[in-house]
Formats: structure tokens, sequence, C-alpha cells
């Protein structure tokens, strides 16, 4: 027999059941013992591990194809591999949305594949199909028009790919933990900490293994190999089926939040009234799509949206009312999340800067230095990226398994230290990075220009693991921050919004590039990039993001202090005795 939610009220049968309105497979309410949690939850951070494997094994050769393939300069490499980078990551904000509105996290994830995998084919297809071969030499002085086209449609196609997968497929995990269960909860908070860590796991292997194969075998063995990885990443998350917690799309997220500011401007000459009661919200029993949100003192005008007019009158009924005259305080709280999001958003911009450099020019430094181990094994030098990977595996280990149980004894708080404050504490590992770029970068320059042979890479090993521990505290915060403060119908674009930072950073970096060449030249007479590094100032531009990211902590920190988080109404049914719930 199917189980209503209102039949269900018990503390045991709580234990029993997932009450946060997702559904099984077969459609009804999901047993808490045979579906989600970590059962569920690692079928899917097995699936990222093949996702980033097949990503970065593309991404971190990306500039060192475009210049040996295409036969690019430094310049024009860089900005492309931005643009890409910058498209990759804008995309999941259009495949969150379509998600949570429309098909589902399930469904965005599975069409996303095929995508993906069609990419990926093609990508290999131009290195095997004769007409559409970079050329027909060993070696290329000019690759074919065929070639570059076919390359350039395969990797969007895998951008697109991305769109779909990256945002729905995060959130997809994250929704096989129950909030309002204590345990589940908790587990929660540590998904996203294992869920970077199998990420960087995958960036290991494709910035070793993979990038190897590319480097020493052929481009076109190690497309083989990430399509068949791909391939089994889509088999076995099939296989989890049986095991997942589904939310059904709810519609478009967008229209509520817009409903919420008309009746807000409409009811604009209304007193606001300071009793939360006098204003319009659903009992427990007729709200079904999520958690119910309790009322906050930051932006008070869009409160006004929530007031019943002529109440006490024969005609005045809150259910009668448009949704465009009157919404209901939770619809109220959900858009002053979205509003309060904007600034933290805008702030981590810098630290996106930052973070692009080790895929673009950290990698272009490798590639002019002395790489040789022994005398016979030259490191290639997308290699240099597994230190950011294993940088990140270590530090999110160490907060894990040791900076977590201290802050929590230290502050008394579930979560330890706040996520604002773990962002933070990565912005300025990220503004150590760079100051470490600038010195190593002027050191090789002059080592260059006195030795005349190229410095060893092993210099660059600071830079690549100080930028991985910012990794470890920003970008899994920003993942935990992005999904847990929008709203329950938007988790999806919420992580699209997180990859959204990456995406805007890429393209304001290519901007800044741009502003900084121009303003050199014109103080100068020399610009900052030249043809090769040996003839550019990189360790300029370096300092430039320094004082720039040192200038954003502090903008940051004053946006922090003033943040409001989420604030869920408790719905936990507890033992005697029992943890209180939220």
């Amino acid at each position: 027999m199917e189980q209503s939610k209102n039949d269900i009220e018990s503390y045991d049968d709580q234990q029993k059941w997932v009450l946060d309105s997702s559904l099984d497979s077969r459609g009804e309410i999901p047993g808490r013992a045979r579906t989600g949690a970590w059962r569920a939850a690692l079928f899917i951070i097995a699936i990222e591990f093949s996702e980033r494997l097949s990503y970065f094994g593309i991404s971190t050769s990306l500039v060192v194809y475009l210049t040996t393939i295409l036969h690019q300069d430094l310049k024009m490499a860089v900005r492309n591999a931005n643009y890409w980078s910058g498209v990759t990551t804008l995309m999941p904000l259009l495949g969150g949305f379509v998600a949570d509105a429309y098909i589902g996290r399930y469904a965005t994830v599975l069409l996303a594949t095929i995508i993906y995998l069609m990419g990926l084919i093609l990508l290999t297809l131009s290195w095997f199909i004769p007409g559409l071969k970079p050329c027909h030499e060993e070696v290329c002085v000019e690759p074919r028009r065929a070639h570059e086209i076919a390359f350039f449609i395969a990797i969007y196609l895998i951008s697109i790919g991305t769109g779909g997968h990256k945002p729905s497929l995060e959130s997809f995990g994250a929704d096989q933990f129950e909030d309002d269960h204590p345990e589940e909860r908790k587990m929660k908070m540590s998904y996203f900490n294992w869920w970077s860590a199998g990420l960087c796991a995958g960036v290991l292997t494709a910035v070793t293994i993979v990038v190897y194969i590319e480097d020493h075998i052929g481009w076109g063995v190690a497309g083989i190999i990430l399509t068949v990885v791909m391939a089994t990443s889509l088999l076995v998350f099939l296989i989890g089926k049986p095991f997942y917690r589904y939310r059904a799309p709810s519609g478009s997220p967008l229209t509520p939040m817009l409903q919420v500011f008309v009746a807000a401007v409409a009811k604009r000459h209304l007193p606001r009234p300071n009793d939360s009661s006098l204003l319009h919200e659903l009992s427990r029993e007729e709200y079904n799509k999520g958690r119910l949100l309790s009322r906050t003192e930051k932006l008070k005008f869009l409160d006004k949206a929530a007031i019943i007019e002529n109440r006490g009158s024969e005609n005045a009924s809150a259910e009668k009312e448009s949704p465009w005259k009157l919404a209901t305080v939770t619809k109220v709280e959900e858009l002053k999340l979205l509003i309060n999001m904007i600034p933290i958003w805008f702030f981590t911009l810098a630290f996106g800067i930052c973070a692009t450099q080790s895929t673009t020019f950290f990698i272009k430094q490798a590639i002019i230095m002395d790489r040789h181990i022994g005398h016979n094994f030259i490191v290639p030098p997308s290699s240099m990226f597994a230190l950011v990977a294993l940088s990140m595996i270590i530090s999110v280990t160490v907060y894990e398994k040791i900076l977590v149980p201290l802050s929590r004894r230290l502050t008394g708080k579930e979560r330890g230290i706040s996520i604002l404050q773990r962002i933070g504490t990565g912005m300025v590992f990220s503004l150590l990075a760079m100051i470490i770029a600038a010195l190593v970068e002027r050191k090789r320059l002059d080592y260059t220009k006195q030795h005349h042979i190229p410095m060893n890479v092993i210099w660059l090993a600071p830079q690549f693991i100080v930028i991985g521990i910012a990794d470890a505290f920003t970008l899994v915060g920003l993942q935990e921050y992005f999904y847990d403060q929008v709203p329950d119908s938007m988790r999806s674009l919420g992580i699209g919004l997180y990859l959204s930072v990456v995406g805007a950073a890429s393209f304001v970096n290519n901007l800044l590039m741009t502003v900084t060449d121009r303003l050199a030249e014109e103080i100068s007479g020399k610009t900052l990039f030249g043809k090769d590094l040996n003839s550019s100032r990189l360790d300029r531009f370096y300092w430039t993001l320094a004082a720039l990211t040192a200038a954003n902590i502090c903008f940051f920190v004053f946006v922090a202090r003033r943040y409001t988080y989420k604030s869920v109404q408790s719905s936990v049914v507890v033992a005697d005795g029992g943890d209180d719930g939220c």
C-alpha cells in the first residue's frame, strides 16, 4: 500500500521513511534502509571520478594542444583555453535550470552524458579518420582546417555535456541525504568533502596516466581510453538506479521570485507588520515542495508581499489570492536568499581568476622548464597539475578528520567553522599562491638570462601545492554554500552558480590580461605578454592578481560578516532525550 506523508508521524516511522518530498525509483516514499545515503552517493562519486578523468584529461593539456598541434601563439592559446573553460563552467547555469524546472536531475545526467560521449567520440575520430587528421606528415607545420573544426566542435560538445552533468550529478548526490534527519545531515556535511576527494582522484589519474599517454603514445589512444571510461560510468549510473532518491522537477524556480517582487511593489504603501503571524504562510501539511523558512530581518521591504490585505473581512481569503498579489513567507525568504548571494558570488571571482592560472599559465611555465627526472624520464607538463590534486586530497582529508572535529569542540557548532569562513580561508591561500608564483617567475627569468638554460620545474611545486590547498577550502566551500543556501527547488541551479564563479572568472581573466597588457605598453612601451614566456613579464601579472585578491578579501570579509544564513523551520520528530534536529 502506498504511504501518505500525513500517515507517517511517529519517531520510529521517521527513522524508517524519508520525508523530504523525495521518491524512490517506483515513485513511492523512499525507505531509509534501502535507498539514499552513502549506498547511493558512492555510485555518484564514482561517476564523478570518471567525468573528471575525462574533463581534466582534456583541459590540463588544452594549452599544450593549442600551441603544439594547432600552432597558436601563447596569448591566443591561453585566451582560447579561457574561453572554453568559461563556456564550460557557465553552461551549468542552463543545465541546472533545466534539471530543476523541467526534466529532473537524473534525466539531465543521462542526457548530458550522451552529449558528452558524442564529443569524446568525435575528438577521438579526429585522430583516426584520414580526412580529419591534423595532417598526413609526422610533424605538422600547419594543421588541416577540417581537424580544427572537428576539434572545436568536439570540445564544445563536451562543454554542453558538462553543463548538464556537473550541476545535476553533484546536487543529485547531495539529495541522497535528508536535511531533517540528524545523522544524514552530518553525512551531507561530509559528502561535499568526499565528493571533492573523488573528483581529485579523477584529476590525479588524468594528469598522470592520461597525460602521459597523450604525451608519449598519442592523443588518439588517450581519446579511446576517455571514451571507454565515460561509457562505463554511464553503465554504473544506470546500475545504481534502484538505490537513488529522486526529486520531481517543480517548474521554473524563477517565476515565484518574480511574483514576490511584483506583490511587494504593489503593496509598497502598506505598513510592514512586526508580528510574523500576520504574514501569509502555508501549514506543514499544505507545503510539500521542500522546507518552510523562518522570517529574517534583512530586505524587510519584500516582507510586504506576504501581507494579507483586508484581514478580517468576509471576502478575505489567502487561498483565493493570486500568487502575483500574495506570497508566502517561505517564498519571500527564498528571494532574499538569492539577493544575498549576489555579493558573495561577486567577491569570489578574484579567487576564480587565481584558480584558472593553474591550468593555463602554470602549465605553460612547466612546458619551457627542465622536466627531467633522472636521465631518461621527462615529466609531461600537464602532470604538474597532479600536485594540485594531491594537495587538495590531503587538505580535504585533514579538514574532515582533524580540523572539523577540533573546531566543533572549540566553537560548539555542528559544522565547526561556517561555510563563509572556510571560503575566506581558501582566498588567503590563493593570495599566497600568487605571491609565490610571482617570485618564482621572476627567479626563472633571471636564471634563464644568466645561465642560458631552463630552470628545473620543481620550483613550480609550491605554487601548485598552495593553490590546491586554496581549492580544498574555497572550491569545496562554494559547492556547499551554493547547494545549501539556495531555495530547495533550485539546488541544481545552485551548483551551476558555484561553477559559474570559475566560468565568469575565466572571461574576466582574459579582460584583465588585455587591460594590463595595454597599460604596461602605455607606461613602459613594452607589453606584458610576448610570443613566449621568456619575452613576457608574467611575474608582474601575478603581482597584479595578488594585489587584486588582497583587496577583494577585505570586501569579502565585510560582506560575509553581515551575511544571514538560511533559517529553516525545524520539522524533525525526535524521541525523548534525542537530538533536537535543526
